[in-house]
């Protein structure tokens, strides 16, 4: 999965937005606040190239999609979702008190202490065939940092926001700096030790069941394995990916 960037002039529309702090892999674009960062990495995917993050400059959640040019084909580097999730819970482990719980609900969203703040999705080019290397990849992700919407703390437990978990001194673009570190070493993990590093980070970050095997497979689906019997459940990345789990389509946001 390269990072290799291309010269790139800064973003004139966005110089409102604080500037992040990134490795030298790294290209920032900034968007102003009511910016779409998923949608325009797609669309600028192919001009701009690997290792170009586009962030939008909000303090309520941390927003963000990196684009990736993949080296396998298309139906293998889907699996890309599963190092961008492991990064984005190291990312936010290296911010939270010891006690704080910070799981994965496969195979995209971001359960803080068993509230989903955010969560984690993937674009890439229409009509590029499953054995085809695509031309770019977009990991895109969103963590709910504070509410806005007035909602009382506590009203409803299955989500949550940061603030409201002991991330209160966090703020969002230190959120996607620790990102684009903890990225890089999965990338580094992945080229060096193969696939099976990164899976591994991944179930780290999965709530234990007793007597429950997890895998990837080649084309990312979840292939679960009771030590019991010889039956394999098949969750189909593919279908879970086209509806992400943790997004409200009506705001654009996590769910609320």
């Amino acid at each position: 999965m390269a990072l290799q960037t291309r010269p790139w002039p800064r973003d004139k529309a966005s110089d409102s937005a604080p500037e992040l702090a990134l490795p030298p892999p790294y290209t920032a674009v900034r968007l102003r606040e009511l910016g779409d960062a998923f949608a325009h990495a797609a669309a600028i995917a192919g001009a701009r190239g690997a290792g170009t993050l586009v962030h939008v400059g909000r303090f309520d959640v941390a927003e963000f999609a990196l684009v990736l040019e993949p080296e396998e084909p298309l139906r293998t580097a889907r699996r890309a979702l599963y190092a961008g999730m492991a990064a984005l819970t190291d990312a936010l482990i290296a911010s939270s008190e010891p006690e704080t719980m910070v799981e994965i609900a496969w195979p995209d969203a971001i359960v803080v202490n068993g509230g989903v703040v955010g969560g984690g999705r993937l674009a890439w080019p229409h009509g590029v065939g499953e054995d085809e290397v695509s031309p770019w990849l977009v990991f895109g992700a969103m963590v709910r940092v504070e509410s806005t919407s007035g909602r009382e703390p506590g009203t409803d437990p299955s989500v949550t926001t940061l603030a409201e978990e002991g991330f209160s001194s966090v703020m969002s673009h230190e959120i996607i700096e620790s990102f684009a570190r903890h990225f890089m070493v999965a990338v580094d993990a992945w080229h060096e030790s193969g696939f099976a590093a990164v899976a591994k980070t991944y179930f780290e970050r999965f709530r234990r069941e007793q007597g429950l095997r997890r895998d990837i497979a080649d084309n990312g689906d979840l292939l679960l394995r009771r030590m019991a019997g010889d039956a394999v459940e098949h969750k189909v990345l593919i279908e879970a990916l086209a509806s992400p789990s943790w997004l409200d389509p009506a705001t654009r946001a996590p769910r609320a």
